[in-house]
């Protein structure tokens, strides 16, 4: 999209070049003008390419060489041109700065794509990695350059070592660099040893460098060997720059004495201990994962991290093509990986789905160590997984009437949405602490805990222990609803009844009674928001994740600990009790009060919005169900509005559990990297034991 607009203004000239229309490509080969503005001479060139992929692009260039060829006249003039085109523009620009984000932060680069993506360039520019986004813009122009048979990169090579040379005819003597075209190859490695130096030593890497966990390592280091390990790894990104510099200077002296002769023992072994070094630089970046597996992710330290390596290996690449005594084959490669590298720049979602696959799976083992203890194996657990939900159901029961109690205040809707998710907020981190559960909150944590059991889906008994936790799960989920609903509405009618017999008439108005059996109906957009709300439980469970890692990340549970004004405060054995206390409940915390409050404040911001969008869990709803009844008494069981309230219940229920389950399992099955086809078999297997033994989805077996 970058080039969109301004080919939507040179498509409408009546010279753009257009199969069919009569143009003839040699006549715009005669066209090329070294005097020709800078602007020009790329756009001619710009116009080529574009030429080139309208049609058989392989088949083409070889055309387009044939013609070049043909006439000396008309290859002098491409001949020029081109050479211009390798005097003026900054080629060490595109060798060491292409496909590499001007700013180390995965927040600037995507506002970088975006930019890319909505705002046009400009060909009139001295920086070739530009004019190269111009050229190689569309999607496929990676296939169709690898397709370029031998003879036609000949023809091409030589095409351009006419033009280098015409380029240093044109320059003064005294101006040559004595290594020719080589030298923007040594500035960009120059340019690269420097930024990867820089990285090395950023806050962020010196941080973490001495706390490594190495997956290469069959054990633990000692502490001498790690010690030893990461003084290594800094003294390489402390030579990296200078072993560059004097590889350069190497050289240049050989090019001065002797051009044409291979290059010396001393040039190729400065060239060795450059590429260890770029290994050791790589090897320790990689080795920070290890770090961030135990102490949390950062996405934009991921980032650094790909970004160091990819310049460590693009840096490999530029000495393979300096070092080559035919270079024709590394630098069609590089060609390539330049052509392939500005696709993949040009596309946000890779981005994100790179940067955030780590992160996404970190999350899901945060959540999976919480979903553990929602997934019961044994009748024991299952009763007691029945006992917890009925206290959470009994929890509930008082979350109703508070809902009611807020709405009754006749508050602003913002305020009305804050006190209503203040409410579930509260409730929810009371069924926390008092050790209950709700049900629809377990799916969204239940996933990522199955799919830790998806190391290896090729293995038969994976898959089997795989079905294994989606029949527990199943079991789970309906112990937790049936214990849930069974002790929330008989609590309600209850309170109800107690208000009659005390007061004289019920907690709630017959008005609110009416509005509840209309606004919960089968017949209506229940289903609708039943599913929107399993797509709020699934976000609590993904902002619990996420403040879990970035508490570890920042290592605050240390900080509460160990900082000397907390423990002045509270005192040391206080200070580590809240430090392990906020550890262990932080991904609690999260995920109840995210949810609480999404609940009460997304249906007045979406009602704000104009937006079809409000929430059904299926818990509340039963409870409110269950309190209209108590004030409308007996008469509103022969009334068909109750039994449509009744009937959608239980697809409340389902589609709470499950679209948030399917959501959570989706992120969790990703971040494990399952492939298509093994999920296919997953879900095979499932029908499978769902046929073959149905009642074990329902009922623990014995033992």
């Amino acid at each position: 999209m970058a080039l969109t607009s301004l080919r939507n203004t040179l498509q409408r000239q009546p010279w753009w070049p257009r199969p069919g229309n009569g143009f003839d490509i040699a006549d715009w080969l005669d066209q090329a003008d070294a005097q020709a503005s800078l602007a020009e001479r790329h756009i001619w060139l710009i116009r080529l390419v574009d030429w080139l992929r309208r049609g058989e692009p392989v088949s083409g260039a070889a055309f387009v060489l044939h013609l070049i060829g043909q006439q000396p006249a008309r290859r002098a003039r491409v001949v020029a041109l081109l050479a211009t085109l390798w005097r003026d523009v900054d080629v060490a620009a595109l060798l060491a700065d292409y496909g590499f984000a001007p700013r180390t932060s995965f927040l600037s680069e995507l506002g970088e794509r975006l930019r890319l993506r909505i705002m046009p360039l400009s060909p009139d520019t001295t920086d070739l990695g530009t004019l190269f986004d111009l050229i190689f813009d569309h999607p496929d122009d990676a296939t169709w350059v690898a397709a370029l048979n031998e003879p036609t990169l000949d023809q091409l090579g030589a095409l351009w070592t006419d033009a280098m040379a015409a380029a240093s005819a044109s320059t003064p003597a005294a101006s040559i660099p004595p290594l020719g075209w080589r030298e923007p190859f040594f500035d960009a490695m120059l340019y690269l040893a420097t930024q990867i130096r820089a990285t090395g030593f950023s806050p962020a890497f010196r941080s973490r460098m001495g706390v490594r966990v190495d997956a290469d390592f069959d054990a633990l280091p000692t502490s001498a060997e790690q010690m030893h390990a990461d003084a290594s790894v800094r003294q390489a990104f402390r030579q990296l720059a200078r072993v560059t510099e004097r590889l350069h200077e190497l050289a240049q002296t050989h090019a001065s004495v002797s051009p044409h002769e291979p290059w010396p023992p001393a040039v190729l072994q400065e060239a060795q201990y450059l590429r260890a070094l770029l290994d050791a630089c790589a090897q320790g970046a990689q080795g920070l994962h290890g770090h961030l597996d135990e102490h949390g992710i950062s996405v934009d330290l991921v980032f650094q991290i790909d970004q160091l390596c990819e310049r460590c290996h693009r840096l490999a690449r530029l000495l393979d093509v300096v070092l080559s005594p035919q270079p024709g084959a590394d630098l069609r490669g590089l060609l390539l990986i330049l052509v392939q590298v500005g696709g993949e720049r040009r596309s946000i979602r890779n981005l994100v789905a790179q940067h955030h696959s780590q992160l996404a799976r970190k999350v899901a083992e945060r959540s999976a160590e919480t979903g553990e203890h929602y997934i019961t194996r044994t009748r024991a657990e299952y009763w007691d997984m029945l006992r917890r939900a009925a206290g959470g159901g009994l929890v509930l029961a008082g979350t109703t009437f508070m809902k009611f109690a807020v709405f009754a205040l006749g508050l602003s809707p913002f305020w009305t949405g804050l006190g209503a998710g203040l409410n579930y907020a509260a409730s929810f981190v009371l069924v926390q602490w008092l050790h209950f559960t709700v049900a629809t909150k377990q799916p969204a944590m239940t996933a990522p805990a199955m799919a830790a059991k998806l190391a290896n889906t090729r293995d038969e008994a994976a898959i089997e222990g795989f079905v294994d936790e989606v029949a527990h799960l199943v079991r789970s989920q309906v112990a937790g609803i049936v214990g849930n609903l069974a002790v929330v509405a008989p609590v309600v009618l209850g309170i109800q009844s107690l208000a009659w017999w005390l007061s004289g008439r019920p907690l709630i108005s017959e008005a609110e009674a009416h509005y509840v059996l209309h606004s919960l109906s089968l017949w209506g957009p229940t289903a609708w928001y039943a599913a929107f709300t399993g797509v709020l439980l699934f976000a609590s469970s993904l902002l619990a994740g996420l403040a879990e890692n970035a508490f570890v990340l920042h290592r605050l549970d240390s900080a509460l600990r160990w900082n000397p004004r907390v423990q002045a405060w509270l005192g040391p054995a206080r200070a580590a009790r809240w430090a392990s206390w906020w550890r262990d409940n932080v991904s609690g915390l999260a995920a109840n009060i995210s949810l609480g409050l999404m609940l009460g404040l997304v249906p007045m911001v979406a009602t704000f919005m104009a937006l079809p969008l409000d929430v059904r869990h299926v818990t509340l709803s039963t409870g409110q169900i269950a309190a209209a009844v108590g004030t409308l008494g007996p008469a509103v069981w022969h009334d068909p509005a109750l039994w449509w309230c009744v009937a959608a219940i239980p697809v409340t229920g389902l589609l709470n559990v499950g679209v948030s389950f399917v959501l959570a399992l989706r992120v969790a099955v990703r971040s494990r990297n399952v492939r298509v086809g093994e999920r296919a078999r997953l879900w095979g297997a499932i029908r499978h034991r769902l046929l073959r033994r149905p009642l074990s989805f329902f009922w623990p077996a014995r033992g």
